[in-house]
């Protein structure tokens, strides 16, 4: 899992990852309070590297406040996170 870039960011951000194998993949983006406000289903993705664009908004599309917020991968057998800072 690496830092996401650019960081900070206004108004999106790229998360990359490299899996080692294939796995199925999950990207959670949560605020400081441990509330989920988003969610990347990636499915099922083939060993090597991939990433996902988040464009500063929840899972129903409301844009989220400036802040600090944690994002994390989950595959079957590796979870990562890392912080990633919103400016407005």
């Amino acid at each position: 899992l690496s830092q996401n870039y650019p960081n900070p960011f206004n108004p999106s951000t790229t998360i990359s990852y490299t899996l080692p194998t294939k796995s199925d993949v999950k990207i959670r983006i949560y605020n400081l309070l441990g509330q989920q406000v988003r969610m990347f289903d990636e499915g099922t993705q083939t060993a090597g590297e991939h990433f996902v664009v988040w464009d500063g908004r929840t899972d129903d599309g409301t844009a989220v406040a400036t802040g600090l917020y944690l994002y994390r991968l989950e595959t079957g057998d590796f979870t990562g996170s890392k912080k990633m800072v919103l400016l407005k």
